[in-house]
């Protein structure tokens, strides 16, 4: 008998592909590979160590031996999503902002949780104490630490008397920098940058009138400068158009946070074009602020109870929290913020800006690590993306903000860091939350999130 030449094709690539040593073949599933393309259906996947080395139609040829094979046929699956705006070690239960809650077991229960729910990397984005961050990081890297891959903006640099409020983040001069003048500014980032930081931080506005003050332009503007003359890029938390128009002038590189205040202008988009400005949402701070209580559907869901410790299911179920949220005077506020934040998004998205993926989870016990980013897909749908285009602005799209070009995409020589989900999300973005296994490095790391403990 002839064996087409099709498969003797096939097989002669997949033995080039994964070499003298043992591989994962994965087949059957429907993938969806990050970039925005369509789903293809039937895809095979050589896991050769960490990384994709062959991604392909679906092959049904003689495996080398050694080779392991998982049958993923009427399953998902989608890239690892990316944050690239939460924080580490901040918060436990419904305690926050004290110091001693970053601790490296702390950060790693988060770090364990945020994969669990198919987030494969985070970016902390200031708030860092220097002495558990930079080995947790490197450990993570390597792979010696378990837990979601970890980057960061090392202490980040705050306002006197400002941002962030001192009463949410008791952080010392471990975590956070608040420098008076330009000089004490250019000396933060360069201790920053000393320590191998990945990003610096900025906390610009005042909270939406909440702060006596704000971050001036002479302390920014010294920041951005010195940032730059050591190649290292600036990230700022904003919420007002005027600040944030500013900052783009000033060259600043990524937009923390969405602006809430009032609707975006072209001339602001045609500006944050022409500088190569990231911008990054974060809907999800917002609606966390007031949504849970008015206990939604979702939160009956286990993908929702697996992500709440226990100390603050019972604030959610308290009849008195949940009563003062609703009476609370900010929870209006932030409806609007919430509004404007998605139109704004939108409006960018279509105009071709450069757009990231993150929540703030992690900053408080409501933003959740992991459920908070399901939500963001849902809340970037709602704002008028098709799920396929909240998927690549999680994965591939978060992964450029980051630098990152050895992940976000399900391709040859990319990470093997993916998502396997029951059902296909390219129609309704919650499908995103029916997670039947997370793989990372080439090797699952769990299953369904009701295996999982917060």
């Amino acid at each position: 008998m002839t064996v087409p030449r099709p498969l003797l094709l096939a097989t002669a690539l997949l033995v080039a592909a994964t070499g003298a040593h043992a591989a994962t073949v994965i087949r059957g599933a429907r993938v969806i590979d990050g970039t925005g393309a369509p789903a293809k259906e039937d895809v095979t996947l050589v896991v050769d160590g960490d990384h994709f080395s062959m991604v392909g139609p679906g092959l049904r040829v003689k495996m080398p031996d050694g080779t392991k094979v998982v049958d993923y046929t009427g399953k998902t699956i989608i890239p690892g999503l990316i944050s690239d705006h939460s924080h580490i070690g901040l918060v436990d239960g419904t305690k926050a902002g004290q110091p001693a809650l970053y601790s490296r077991e702390n950060a790693l229960r988060q770090l364990r949780q945020w994969r669990a729910y198919g987030v494969t990397t985070v970016t902390t984005l200031g708030i860092n104490n220097p002495e558990v961050f930079y080995p947790l990081r490197a450990d993570l890297h390597a792979g010696k630490a378990d837990g979601a891959d970890l980057f960061g903006a090392d202490h980040g640099i705050g306002v006197p008397n400002g941002a962030p409020p001192a009463k949410m983040m008791q952080a010392g001069s471990s975590q956070l920098d608040r420098p008076a003048t330009p000089d004490e500014a250019r000396a933060a980032v360069d201790a920053a940058a000393a320590r191998g930081t990945d990003l610096v931080k900025i906390w610009v506005d005042d909270f939406n009138g909440t702060l006596p003050v704000k971050m001036t332009p002479e302390i920014w503007r010294a920041v951005i400068a010195e940032a730059h003359a050591k190649h290292l890029r600036v990230a700022a938390h904003v919420y007002y158009l005027d600040d944030a128009r500013k900052l783009v002038d000033d060259g600043v590189d990524i937009l923390a946070h969405g602006v809430r205040d009032k609707p975006v202008d072209q001339g602001f988009i045609d500006a944050m074009k022409q500088h190569g400005t990231w911008y990054i949402a974060t809907l999800d701070l917002n609606e966390a602020a007031y949504i849970y209580a008015r206990h939604p559907a979702w939160m009956d869901q286990p993908f929702f109870s697996h992500a709440v410790q226990p100390a603050l299911a019972t604030q959610f179920a308290d009849s008195a929290w949940r009563d003062k949220v609703r009476d609370d005077r900010a929870t209006p506020v932030n409806e609007a913020a919430l509004k404007t934040n998605e139109q704004n998004f939108k409006r960018i998205y279509d105009a071709g800006g450069k757009v990231g993926f993150g929540t703030d989870s992690g900053a408080t016990p409501l933003r959740i690590p992991g459920f908070a980013e399901h939500r963001e897909l849902a809340l970037m749908v709602d704002a008028g993306l098709s799920p396929l285009q909240a998927l690549n602005v999680a994965t591939e799209r978060a992964a450029s903000l980051l630098g990152l070009d050895d992940r976000g995409v399900i391709a040859n020589g990319k990470r093997a860091d993916f998502v396997v989900l029951g059902s296909d999300p390219t129609n309704d973005i919650e499908a995103s939350t029916h997670i039947e296994a997370v793989w990372q490095r080439g090797v699952q790391v769990s299953g369904k999130v009701t295996d999982f403990t917060p």
